[in-house]
């Protein structure tokens, strides 16, 4: 199941009826294009002109509502899983700025933004997963 599956399948047992502009509304969420309400907007609308803001910004409340996305945060992590030490990191933030890291810059981060939180990362990590 796909993350688009999941989050559908959370939707509906949350009571959410899943219409074409939702769903047109996900994929905009999900291309990860868009960092800001208005974005998820715009490039929902070239699909379908007649998705209004307001329902964005109800699609957005009830993936927040869910635990899907947070706004507080909406920046997005562009970080092939299989991370080697020949690949990089690129971190997009919402005010349009671009952080690129290697994957041992990628750890470093991590790792002290765990310590910095009270986890002690020094136990195996076994999976990352980003959502």
């Amino acid at each position: 199941m796909n993350r688009k599956d999941e989050l559908i399948a959370q939707l509906k047992k949350n009571g959410c009826r899943i219409t074409k502009q939702r769903r047109i509304i996900l994929d905009a969420i999900l291309s990860g294009d868009a960092s800001c309400i208005k974005e998820i907007y715009y490039k929902a609308a070239e699909q379908d002109e007649s998705i209004g803001f307001a329902t964005v910004y109800r699609m957005v409340n009830m993936l927040e509502d869910i635990g899907a996305i947070s706004r507080k945060n909406m920046y997005k992590l562009g970080c092939d899983m299989t991370c080697s030490p020949d690949k990089s990191c690129r971190i997009s933030f919402e005010d349009g700025s671009v952080l690129s890291l290697s994957s041992k810059q990628w750890h470093e981060v991590l790792m002290n933004g765990l310590r910095s939180s009270g986890f002690s990362p020094e136990s195996a990590i076994d999976t990352i997963s980003l959502v």
